[in-house]
């Protein structure tokens, strides 16, 4: 792919930080930027950055098209981490003429750096990029389980145009329909109709309340490790925490639990690739959202750095295995817990229509649901992942 006719690229004057009295030891000078001049292989980098200002389907957010340039002047003042890292940034993509030709071109972009196995993080835009980011691969034929951090499902009306806060429902609908499932973390039941509600639950996908979520934030793991994309709409946090954005509330995530939620994204072995949207800079305060999105970012990155690789079931001498009899669940339920990590999965069996045993699938779960086995009780997500890969 010609990454020449695609990207406006960025250097540290444009983003005017040249002038600043910068550390050489800062992210600045440790990211390469894409010069299309002297192009770099993709395949060298394991990260990208792809700035996407578009903002046309942006609901009452017109000005989250200014939001890529702005993020990276807060990233990029950062410290890096212990272990090195290949991250290029590829600029600012060019818009297309209609909003169709961006989620075209965008989806075309993922779906190459997917190929070359370097994991995208999206600056929109509005959140309605997410769209594209799914149709990447639906290109590449792969099927796709989506978290989205957000306070609302965005699920839109079956005939209504897409729009960052009504897409959902096209990827559902798209056929043919490489989403096998989708799951909101952070959603506020306020925002969100009962009709909406109601819906989610038919269609087996996980719903979790922001105030679940906050007692236990260590249970937000095992959900985005089951996550091929994360799309992180900013008005799931606080506004206190994250004013510059039209569509927050005075609740949602605090500033440290979103970051740490960025990091589960990052350590999960299956994720390939992440997006931050709907940041409106003109209505920032001292920088305050555009330098939580940079932390973020630095958070991703560091759960990248230290992923296990332990989701493979090769070898099972590496897992401790837990089978538990269960009333209600069929036959009995059986848990692994990773030697290295401590992270726990519990097989979800496929049953073909004859009952008989099609496949096994291994689904991200946490200590808690074989506590609650342990209890003669079956999880909500073990509930959720049996009807949706048997409906």
């Amino acid at each position: 792919m010609d990454y020449s006719l695609l990207f406006n690229p960025v250097t540290l004057s444009s983003l005017d930080l040249t002038d600043r009295a910068l550390d050489p030891q800062q992210l600045a000078s440790y990211v390469m930027f894409y010069n299309p001049e002297a192009p770099v292989d993709l395949q060298e980098a394991q990260i990208a950055i792809v700035g996407v200002p578009e903002s046309r389907n942006s609901y009452r957010n017109g000005s989250c098209s200014l939001a890529p340039d702005e993020i990276r002047r807060q990233f990029y003042q950062l410290y890096p981490w212990q272990t090195q890292v290949r991250i290029i940034d590829m600029g600012n993509l060019i818009l297309g003429k209609t909003i169709e030709d961006t989620y075209e071109v965008l989806s075309d972009v993922i779906a190459d750096m997917l190929e070359n196995k370097v994991i995208p993080i999206i600056l929109g835009g509005g959140n309605d990029l997410a769209f594209a980011n799914y149709r990447a691969y639906e290109k590449l034929e792969k099927v796709v389980n989506i978290v989205a951090v957000d306070s609302c499902f965005d699920l839109g009306a079956e005939n209504q145009p897409i729009r960052s806060d009504a897409y959902l429902n096209k990827m559902v609908l798209q056929q043919p329909n490489f989403l096998l499932n989708y799951a909101n973390i952070g959603y506020q039941c306020y925002m969100n109709s009962p009709e909406s509600i109601k819906l989610m639950e038919d269609l087996f996908f996980e719903t979790y309340r922001v105030g679940t979520m906050r007692v236990n934030i260590e249970e937000v793991e095992p959900i985005v490790r089951n996550a091929d994309m994360v799309s992180l709409d900013i008005s799931a946090v606080r506004r206190p925490d994250a004013p510059g954005c039209p569509h927050n509330s005075s609740n949602g995530f605090y500033g440290e639990e979103i970051c740490q939620v960025a990091k589960y994204a990052g350590v999960s072995d299956k994720l390939s690739s992440f997006g931050i949207y709907e940041y409106d800079p003109t209505l920032d305060y001292n920088n305050q959202t555009s330098q939580l999105i940079g932390h973020i970012i630095w958070y991703f990155v560091e759960g990248y750095l230290h992923r296990q690789q332990d989701n493979q079931f090769k070898n099972r001498q590496n897992y401790r295995q837990y089978s538990i009899a269960v009333s209600g669940a069929l036959d009995e339920m059986v848990f692994y817990c990773s030697r290295k990590t401590e992270r726990w999965w519990v097989e979800v069996p496929i049953i073909s229509k004859n009952k008989d045993l099609v496949q096994k699938y291994y689904l991200p779960c946490s200590k808690r649901d074989y506590k609650l086995a342990c209890d003669d009780k079956v999880s909500d997500r073990w509930w959720k992942a049996y009807n949706k890969l048997n409906h």
